[in-house]
């Protein structure tokens, strides 16, 4: 059991744009007690490592859209392996819609990338914090 920002949370980004993904791990890096572990940028190389890594990461946080494959892919995949980190879905389709799919599969909580940032950050804080954070797929509408 974790306590208080004491170990930083692992995380495993999977997002295809270069300048998405150095720009979050920064953030992510910067703002709350997170490492990043690993990136990958296709549905093969995150299933791939997750499934051949999931213990060594605490949360995955995925986009839908990816350079080959898709995020939805990911969750369907890799929420079925014993010990798989929470997956966390970051997307500009944050649709009511795309939210619950992303349940469905998995996802324990949907961040839009346009304005949830911050939500993300804060969720991760209380992660790495060990608080019981809600399973709720984002902010209230």
């Amino acid at each position: 059991m974790r306590t208080s920002m004491t170990t930083p949370l692992r995380a495993f980004i999977v997002e295809d744009s270069p300048v998405i993904r150095e720009n979050l791990v920064a953030a992510l890096e910067e703002l709350a007690p997170i490492k990043v572990v690993g990136v990958a940028e296709d549905e093969a190389s995150a299933v791939g490592w997750l499934a051949r890594d999931a213990g060594s990461c605490d949360v995955a946080i995925i986009d839908i859209f990816l350079k080959g494959g898709s995020g939805l892919g990911v969750l369907r995949t890799v929420s079925q392996i014993a010990g798989a980190p929470k997956l966390v879905v970051l997307s500009n389709y944050a649709t009511p819609d795309m939210r619950r799919k992303c349940a469905e599969l998995g996802a324990t909580r949907v961040f839009d990338k346009s304005n949830e940032i911050d939500a993300l950050i804060q969720y991760c804080v209380r992660l790495a914090g060990g608080d019981t954070v809600p399973a709720e797929l984002g902010p209230a509408a």
